[in-house]
């Protein structure tokens, strides 16, 4: 009987922190290009988002970040299927989809976080960039 009060005395504060975005500044020296991304890179900013087949976030995510690539001039959306790209993943310690990384424009990686974006948190850390 006491199984199922601690699992779910466990599982609440999971929950709680996988629904919450976790933001990372400059990753130090970390760079992308278009080789790497199979995409250009926005003239002025790009939005990277590691994402997998059946991840729900994933497909809000690519909503928030094609309507923000949409509104800002010279910023592209770019998504990566972070099972198709391992070495990628690894290399740049993606550890969830979506995982969003902001590039400058030139690919240096200025802001990463992991979990579902909101708009406004996209804006304000292509902010940095712009």
């Amino acid at each position: 009987m006491r199984a199922p009060a601690t699992a779910g005395a466990l599982g609440v504060p999971q929950r709680r922190r996988s629904g919450r975005t976790r933001v990372r500044g400059r990753d130090d020296g970390k760079r992308l290009g278009a080789e790497e991304l199979g995409a250009d890179l926005g003239e002025r900013a790009t939005l990277v988002q590691f994402s997998s087949a059946f991840c729900a976030p994933c497909r809000a995510t690519r909503r928030v970040l094609g309507e923000v690539a949409g509104l800002v001039p010279g910023v592209a959306h770019v998504e990566i299927d972070a099972e198709a790209h391992l070495d990628l993943v690894r290399r740049l310690d993606v550890l969830k989809t979506p995982t969003v990384l902001v590039l400058d424009a030139d690919g240096g990686v200025v802001r990463r976080a992991a979990g579902l974006p909101r708009k406004a948190d996209v804006i304000a850390a292509l902010g940095e960039v712009l």
